[in-house]
């Protein structure tokens, strides 16, 4: 049924949106948009200089599922770099596609949303904000990278 979807920890992260807002000077900044239901997700980063989440920010309109999604990758993205975000949207999609059991450490907390699997037209929903953060961080990465290039030149 899909009322086994809605569990208490489900409801309870979608209710309390952890980095809710913008950043005033984001690195990197991505929209994602969920074509069949419209759930979206901004998503705003600045990195360390050893290109981890230093500060994230994030506006969600989603489901309840997709706000849960977007409740655990707010609690678990600080300090996170560019290859366990990847990790994590590849088991994310493993799990809801595949049935493999999900993303581990940092992000674990996303196999709370196991049960989407059985829900297909809720998938794209419950990907929307890791999908944008992942987006954001390699536009931060990017900047990054183009930033140490012009420092490299400008010093020769």
């Amino acid at each position: 049924m899909i009322d086994d979807l809605y569990s208490a920890r489900i409801l309870s992260l979608a209710a309390n949106l952890p980095h809710s807002g913008r950043l005033a000077a984001p690195e990197g900044t991505a929209e994602r948009v969920a074509k069949l239901c419209g759930s979206k997700a901004i998503v705003d980063v600045t990195l360390d200089d050893e290109g981890r989440i230093k500060d994230f920010a994030q506006t969600v309109k989603a489901c309840a599922l997709g706000q849960a999604a977007a409740g655990v990758v707010g609690e678990s993205i600080l300090g996170a770099t560019a290859s366990e975000i990847v990790e994590a949207r590849d088991a994310m999609l493993a799990m809801l596609k595949s049935g493999s059991e999900g993303p581990e450490g940092r992000f674990e907390a996303l196999r709370v949303l196991k049960q989407v699997a059985d829900y297909p037209a809720r998938h794209a929903s419950t990907m929307v904000a890791l999908e944008a953060t992942l987006e954001a961080v390699d536009q931060a990465l990017a900047k990054h990278h183009s930033d140490t290039r012009t420092r490299l030149a400008g010093a020769a």
